[in-house]
């Protein structure tokens, strides 16, 4: 088993593009024509999509259109057109996003003190969007439920009270309500578990951009900044966020998930970064150090027994992943080489990522999913010690691509597969990390560790 020790290896500037590509209106008709096939095999006669401003990705992937400040719900009768209801401030949104579906306004979905006067039954609205008594009606908001959590078949959804006692009013005795979120989320089939190349294009576009605000925020901190200071160097240019920005130093470090506070960040003392925008999110943790003469003393060993591990299992993972590639296979990789309770690795090592941080996961124990071309994934493996030696963390993005795929993406996107290329390149020649044709890196971090920030070249290698 290859060692992962520490060298200077400088990050090279891979470059971005300033110009996001864009999805038009065919390719959100293709969905809908997707996902009317695919609810016909599940025997629905109907889906109904919910969204709020934290739980939008079904809806933005399927019509471009996610709601603002309100929340939003569309119906699709499997032989009918779209529909969506919407506040008073989406309304107008909606009905310009890429389908251009039919909107109704139904006030209720906006915020508290608008006018409401003019509210219709929701019962009324939803029938005559084409909802029916007596037929099978799929319900997708944000995520979906397996036998192991409910025995009551797919009857749980996790939406409003008041839109699943309506819909389920309407289903009738002689109807079904259940979940249909895994027509979206499933993690080898779902429609959103694989990307058409020009949302591919639009997720290397992210990640240029939320590698780049973390490789800011691991090269420019210093002892006496607060964390405010530290988390400015981000930078960030609008795009929307699939999380909130986090920054955290010396004790609430380990908590991983704090946002920034004025605290005043402190020589030698841990610390931790992650920026997610829709469709990329990348993560550091380290020191805010030298060396490991700067650490406390009982844990100057931390390379040796925590982040060279990690490292060299990271490693494994990339290595390994690949098309048809198992997720079971992706979790032994893993904890074959730190599955020790002292590492504390219970999160999924990598899961799948689209509009939302974390869709799902093929990668546990024991698991016979099969990766695809197409998916896009996180290279996100966190121990959580608990320990004075706090944790390692260097997530990234990749995405999966067969032969055909890459040579069209490189004709159409010769900038981005020239980046893609070059950080391959680094990552075997500097890193010693060799890839599967098929994985397309998309972070300009690359997969570049420097466990002490204030050597930030100093970053681990196989070589």
């Amino acid at each position: 088993m290859r060692k992962a020790r520490l060298k200077e290896i400088r990050l090279p500037e891979f470059g971005h593009s300033v110009e996001m590509p864009e999805l038009d209106a065919a390719i959100f008709h293709s969905r809908l024509d997707r996902l009317r096939k695919r609810a016909i095999e599940a025997d629905l006669d109907a889906v109904v999509i919910y969204a709020d401003r934290e739980h939008s990705a079904n809806m933005a992937w399927l019509t471009g259109f996610d709601p603002r400040f309100e929340e939003a719900v569309l119906v699709l009768p499997v032989k009918g057109e779209p529909v969506i209801l919407a506040g008073l401030e989406n309304h107008g949104v909606a009905a310009a996003s890429a389908l251009k579906p039919q909107t109704v306004l139904y006030p209720p979905m906006g915020l508290m003190g608008q006018d409401r006067t003019q509210t219709p039954v929701l019962e009324t609205v939803l029938r005559e969007t084409g909802l029916e008594g007596g037929r099978t009606i799929g319900v997708a908001g944000w995520k979906y439920f397996g036998p192991l959590e409910q025995l009551a078949g797919q009857s749980w959804l996790e939406v409003p009270s008041y839109l699943a006692d309506t819909i389920r009013m309407i289903a009738g005795k002689s109807g079904r309500v259940v979940n249909a979120g895994a027509l979206f989320m499933d993690p080898e089939t779902g429609l959103r578990a694989r990307l058409e190349l020009e949302e591919l294009a639009r997720f290397e576009f992210a990640a240029c951009h939320t590698s780049e605000a973390v490789k800011r925020v691991v090269r420019g901190t210093r002892p006496g900044m607060r964390e405010f200071e530290a988390a400015t160097l981000m930078l960030p240019n609008g795009l929307p966020l699939s999380c909130h920005a986090m920054f955290s130093s010396g004790e609430r470090a380990w908590f991983g998930l704090p946002s920034p506070t004025s605290k005043v960040i402190e020589h030698g003392e841990a610390v931790t970064t992650a920026y997610g925008v829709q469709g990329a999110l990348n993560c550091r943790n380290g020191w805010l150090a030298e060396s490991a003469d700067d650490l406390p003393e009982n844990v100057r060993d931390y390379v040796e027994k925590l982040a060279a591990p990690y490292f060299e299992a990271v490693a494994a993972w990339l290595e390994m992943i690949a098309i048809g590639a198992r997720g079971g296979d992706l979790y032994e990789a893993v904890m074959s080489r730190i599955g020790d309770p002292f590492f504390g690795v219970t999160l999924n090592p990598g899961h799948l990522i689209h509009l939302d941080e974390w869709m799902h996961s093929p990668v546990s124990k024991g698991s016979k999913a099969r990766l695809s071309s197409g998916m896009a994934m996180q290279v996100d493996i966190i121990p959580a010690t608990g320990s004075p030696w706090f944790t390692a963390n260097m997530e990234d993005g990749i995405a999966l691509l067969d032969e055909r795929g890459r040579a069209e993406f490189a004709g159409r996107w010769p900038q981005a597969f020239a980046r893609i290329e070059a950080r391959r390149n680094f990552m075997e020649e500097q890193l010693g990390i060799t890839l599967h044709p098929e994985v397309m890196p998309l972070s300009n971090l690359a997969s570049h560790l420097p466990p002490f920030w204030l050597s930030p070249d100093l970053a681990f290698s196989l070589r």
